[in-house]
């Protein structure tokens, strides 16, 4: 029978005696989560982002913030390290797919927590690629949707950028072709080089250009910003986490949801309502991509994030981008 158990840092987790991947493995996993305001009978489900965990997620609930009265159930997808990923579950499978996340994520919110229908799924970056996922896969489950700096389907583009980080990784002398583990080691060098391969492509050259690093993160250089904020932002996360998290964006599709993997077709089938936001200087998703997806859902809207903050304006790490983005999610759930 599925059981749950919590820690100290207010993090449940839920158990799956036996889960099948898309992959066709079935082993047992467990679910990380956290749940706020449990008493609201309107909910939503925030996924993860692509190195985020479950106390690092922006939720929207504090101080009277758009979601401040509902139920908020933040998810760790799978791969995370928090929930069953290969850092922390034996056999899991070489390969994870973002229908994995969407059934794990489906099977604790309906049979654990007992949630019959979704007032919203809100996710940012890879959290608003499973935000798509969940529309597709569960229509009648899911009432609105609202993708912050996503994706339906990674462009090709974003697979490029993703191949340099990987590489710097996958290259270094401490992952040891993956032999890591085996040696007793955690590969800092690779993470570490993983880090400042994604530097360049988190915000935006108006970024740089404004020396934010120094005017609203106060580092003397970019040296000193790349060291301490891109570099340790990845030296905690376990390395085979970090490559199947990013073959897993690499591949994203939600045309995959559908038996003749039509990607126009599963935005079309759509029924939630789903508010886009792209950031406009965004160098992972761009909002010309957005554009078209709005034009292919049946009741899509767009709202761009004007900001230099490229894609991390909708991870919270700008003030006056989250106040924004707190009150358009609040003008489209009301």
């Amino acid at each position: 029978m599925p059981s749950s158990t919590y820690d100290a840092t207010g993090v449940e987790y839920y158990e799956i005696p036996s889960f099948t991947f898309v992959s066709g493995a079935s082993i047992p996993i467990k679910v990380a989560y956290r749940s706020y305001n449990p008493s609201s009978s309107k909910v939503v489900c925030i996924p993860t982002c692509y190195g985020g965990k479950i106390n690092t997620t922006l939720t929207f609930n504090e101080d009277n913030g758009a979601l401040s009265s509902h139920h908020v159930v933040v998810v760790a997808m799978l791969g995370n390290g928090e929930s069953s990923s290969p850092s922390n579950t034996p056999n899991f499978p070489k390969t994870l797919d973002y229908r994995d996340c969407i059934h794990a994520q489906y099977e604790l919110l309906s049979k654990h927590l007992g949630v019959s229908e979704l007032d919203a799924v809100i996710g940012f970056s890879m959290g608003g690629q499973q935000a798509y996922y969940w529309a597709s896969m569960y229509p009648t489950f899911v009432k609105n949707a609202v993708v912050i700096c996503g994706s339906a389907r990674t462009s090709g583009h974003n697979y490029a950028f993703l191949e340099g980080p990987k590489t710097a990784l996958l290259n270094s002398a401490d992952y040891a072709d993956g032999a890591y583990r085996a040696q007793g080691i955690r590969p800092l060098r690779g993470l570490r080089a993983f880090g400042r391969a994604y530097c360049a492509w988190l915000t935006s050259g108006a970024w740089f250009r404004e020396r934010q690093w120094e005017n609203a993160l106060g580092f003397g250089s970019v040296e000193e910003y790349i060291a301490n904020v891109m570099e340790k932002s990845f030296e905690e996360w376990d390395a085979e986490d970090v490559l199947i998290l990013a073959r897993m964006w690499q591949a994203g599709d939600v045309g995959t949801t559908r038996d003749d993997g039509s990607y126009e077709r599963a935005l079309e089938g759509i029924e939630a309502r789903v508010l886009v936001m792209p950031g406009r200087t965004d160098q992972y998703f761009a909002v010309a991509d957005s554009e078209v997806e709005v034009g292919l859902l049946r009741k899509g809207e767009l709202a761009v994030i004007e900001s230099v903050w490229g894609h991390a304006a909708g991870g919270g790490m700008s003030e006056a981008d989250t106040k924004w983005m707190d009150g358009r999610i609040r003008e489209f759930l009301a």
